[in-house]
């Protein structure tokens, strides 16, 4: 799964890497903690003759039928193996997938007594990883909210070790065909990726909680 993650690229250099046109509300950057309900950057497919957009949206996918947004269930994550059949994301999986930059991402282990101990888990190469995403737009009256959850897989065999799931990470030659615009065969893309993509290590407990924020979040234990 994926329940926490960072970003520090400006939006400008987002913008330019992802060939999206910027809005004017995107997150503020560098953020260590991005945790869910908070606005995450998201890169939308380009529709018609418009290109790709980089958006803010809701981490936490809202369903429809929500009365509010604390109505039901938080959806930070859907499931690949079920995205197309589930009611609550199957006709984002055929119209509404997405992309969401991170620099990397935390899970959590326990020690023999219980304690959560945090991890980093970041691209090996360094950079910007691409999450697959699903959105929604969520519309009460006069209140409109976009949303969006990661898809996550089953973990590769290096991740294992700290949790049985993962995010979907894309490659960028697959960017265009998740977002729609290179045609069908999108569900062969969740997949975990390949074993040397990503090294991890401790980090912090400072991390448990919410409200903690800065660079030194992810420094390696004793470093």
């Amino acid at each position: 799964m994926c329940g926490r993650f960072v970003i520090t690229l400006p939006g400008d250099a987002m913008a330019q890497l992802f060939g999206a046109a910027p809005d004017n509300d995107l997150p503020e950057v560098p953020n260590f903690n991005v945790c869910p309900t908070n606005a995450v950057h998201v890169v939308r497919g380009g529709e018609g003759d418009h290109d790709r957009s980089l958006v803010a949206m809701r981490w936490g996918f809202l369903q429809e039928w929500y009365d509010s947004p604390n109505a039901g269930p938080l959806l930070i994550n859907a499931r690949g193996e079920t995205l197309a059949e589930k009611p609550a994301f199957r006709a984002a999986a055929r119209a509404r997938r997405c992309v969401i930059p991170a620099d990397g991402f935390y899970e959590w282990t326990k020690d023999a007594k219980g304690a959560r101990l945090p991890w980093y888990i970041r691209p090996r190469a360094g950079g910007v990883v691409a999450f697959a995403g699903v959105w929604q737009r969520w519309v009460r009256g006069d209140e409109a909210i976009n949303t969006c959850a990661i898809v996550t897989c089953a973990a590769n065999q290096s991740i294992t070790a700290l949790h049985h799931r993962m995010p979907v990470i894309l490659a960028p030659e697959d960017w265009a065909l998740w977002l729609g615009e290179a045609g069908h065969g999108a569900a062969r893309l969740m997949v975990p990726p390949p074993e040397e993509t990503l090294e991890y290590w401790r980090v912090d407990r400072r991390v448990n909680s919410n409200r903690a924020s800065g660079p030194g979040l992810i420094v390696p234990v004793g470093a």
